[in-house]
């Protein structure tokens, strides 16, 4: 079970504010703290680009957490308004009983966002042809990691019976060290993936969110006791990724990607163009940023599966869709 601590905050750095309004014009500043920086987030950087949080009055200051142990501290300690990241880590602090339980108040993600990338080509691949492999699956106990091996069980396959799943390697480096000759399979999030198999690297050959099904992989959180104060800020934060997320849904990739390029510099328009493809491919939003029962059920299935869930808890103690319910009104109505 991990254990959410203060010592993590030491962690935390600082990207780039994501809007370019100043504080003197009267824009009420949520603190945001991210778990990673990617562009399987695209709606959230959208909304700002877009200049969604700017007609809701909001001034994004957004921060990257480096794990959702990391967001969980930042959001417990108050360091943090908003933290945004895999729902588990709230679900950990429900099970320890804690006095201000943070509240899931918007899914953005409904699916594992990484694909299978291998070194041969394997246009009919199948998820037994994994027998006797090895895969870089990212970190023991992280919901990618207890994903794919989700995954594998579902397809008959056991770690360290059928298939070696290899934890050893850090997330950032998981990508180098199957370049250097580490394992037959590796997973990877985009631009990665294309980018990867764009440079005659490898070959993606299947998405572990479609094969998983669906399950809420990244979400918007917030204390109650902060909640109570800032309904509003918050209802207009949802609102605005919303508004961002029915953009992506109904403009062409090639037009969306350029108001992504301030958050990713070093990432061309045409992979960041392919990455929007590929997630909206698999169906990777939730364009109603609700939570749903089957969802959390899978989520607990998947934490159950690898040995890492205490117990089970019920929907309506960690998530409240009264705030997206709210803004998707404003937004479709």
């Amino acid at each position: 079970m991990k254990k959410i601590s203060a010592i993590a905050l030491s962690a935390l750095f600082t990207i780039a504010p994501l809007s370019a309004c100043g504080e003197e014009d009267g824009l009420t500043t949520l603190k945001i703290n991210e778990v990673t920086h990617s562009v399987f987030y695209a709606p959230l950087y959208l909304a700002d680009s877009l200049g969604y949080f700017e007609e809701e009055g909001l001034k994004i200051e957004l921060t990257n957490g480096g794990g959702a142990d990391n967001v969980m501290a930042a959001v417990l300690s108050g360091d943090a308004d908003i933290g945004f990241c895999g729902p588990e880590a709230a679900l950990y602090v429900v099970i320890g009983g804690s006095n201000d339980v943070p509240s899931v108040i918007g899914q953005l993600t409904k699916r594992d966002g990484s694909f299978l990338v291998s070194r041969v080509d394997e246009p009919d691949f199948e998820w037994t042809d994994l027998k006797g492999k090895e895969i870089l699956a990212g970190r023991k106990g992280g919901v990618p990691a207890m994903t794919f091996e989700y995954v594998l069980n579902r397809n008959g396959l056991t770690d360290g019976v059928d298939v070696t799943l290899n934890f050893d390697v850090q997330f950032n480096l998981m990508t180098s060290a199957f370049e250097a000759g580490t394992a037959d399979y590796c997973t990877m999030f985009e631009p990665v993936a294309s980018e990867y198999e764009a440079a005659g690297k490898g070959y993606v050959v299947a998405s572990v969110g479609e094969e998983s099904g669906e399950v809420p992989y990244t979400c918007f959180m917030a204390k109650d006791s902060w909640l109570e104060d800032h309904s509003e800020e918050a209802t207009g934060f949802l609102r605005a990724v919303m508004k961002a997320l029915k953009y992506l849904n109904e403009t062409p990739s090639e037009t969306a990607a350029p108001y992504l390029l301030p958050y990713f510099e070093s990432t061309s328009a045409q992979s960041l163009a392919i990455s929007i493809e590929s997630y909206r491919g698999i169906d990777a939003w939730q364009t109603d940023l609700k939570m749903t029962e089957e969802g959390f059920t899978r989520l607990q299935d998947i934490i159950e599966n690898a040995g890492e869930l205490e117990r089970r808890v019920a929907l309506g103690e960690l998530v409240d869709n009264s705030y997206a319910d709210a803004a998707y009104r404003d937004v479709y109505n």
